[in-house]
C-alpha cells in the first residue's frame, strides 16, 4: 500500500481486531448484511464457481462458498491481519488449497488479480475515496455477479460517519469513511455491464446483488 488513507487504514484493522472479529465469526457467524448478500448470491448456484472477494475482513463469504463448492476462492484485502485471520479460518476448515490471498489496495493490485465469476466487495465502498475508479475496476473483474453491501444515506448514518472521521481526524489518521451516493454507486454498476438482480437492506446498510448483462 502506498497511500496514507491505505495505511491508516490498516492500523485501525489490525491484529487485535481482526482476532475479536474472528473469535466473534466463529461464536455466531456472519453479521446480517453478510448474510444477506451471501443468500442473495444463492449458495447452491456457486458450486464450480469462482470468488474474488474484496476487502473481505475475516473471510465470512469466502468461507460460506468455499462450503458450498466454489472452485477457486481469491481475497485482496488491505490488511495483512485480516487476510491472516482468513487464512487462518480456511486452513481450520480445510480448503485452504483453493484459495489464494492478496495484501495491498485492491486498486494497485487489480491487474494482477484474476477474473472470477463472483466479486464481493462487503462494506468496501465506504472505506475508499474513490467510489467511481473502485467499482470500475472491480466490476471488471466480475464475470457473473457482482454483490455489493454500502451504506444507507439516511441521518443516523450521515450522523455515524460524521463523528467516526471527526474521531480520526483527532487521532491524526488519514483514515476516513465515505457515504457516496446509493445512485451513483447504481449508474456507476450499470455502466459496467450489469443490472441489479437483488436488493435487501438492514437499518444501516444496503444489500445488491448484480447480474452481468
Amino acid at each position: 500500500m502506498t497511500c496514507a488513507h491505505c495505511a491508516d487504514a490498516e492500523q485501525l484493522f489490525n491484529r487485535r481486531r481482526a482476532r475479536r472479529e474472528l473469535r466473534s465469526y466463529r461464536r455466531k457467524g456472519p453479521g446480517r448484511s453478510t448474510r444477506l448478500l451471501i443468500e442473495a448470491l444463492g449458495t447452491a448456484q456457486t458450486a464450480g464457481r469462482s470468488l474474488l472477494d474484496i476487502g473481505g475482513g475475516v473471510g465470512a463469504i469466502q468461507h460460506a462458498l468455499a462450503e458450498a463448492g466454489a472452485s477457486e476462492i481469491t481475497s485482496a484485502d488491505a490488511s495483512q491481519a485480516y487476510v491472516d485471520a482468513s487464512r487462518s479460518e480456511a486452513e481450520r476448515r480445510g480448503y485452504r488449497e483453493r484459495a489464494r490471498y492478496h495484501v495491498g489496495d485492491f486498486i494497485e493490485m487489480a491487474e494482477e488479480l484474476p477474473v472470477a465469476d463472483i466479486v464481493t466487495l462487503d462494506r468496501v465502498l465506504c472505506c475508499y475515496p474513490d467510489m467511481p475508479h473502485l467499482v470500475e475496476a472491480s466490476a471488471a473483474k466480475a464475470g457473473r455477479l457482482y454483490g455489493l453491501v454500502f451504506p444507507r444515506r439516511r441521518w443516523p448514518v450521515r450522523a455515524a460517519f460524521r463523528l467516526l472521521n471527526l474521531l480520526e481526524a483527532l487521532r491524526r489518521h488519514s483514515f476516513r469513511v465515505f457515504l457516496h451516493d446509493p445512485d451513483e454507486i447504481e449508474l456507476a454498476v450499470r455502466a459496467a455491464g450489469f443490472e441489479r438482480a437483488n436488493r435487501a437492506t438492514t437499518f444501516v446498510w444496503q444489500v445488491a446483488v448484480y447480474a452481468r448483462i
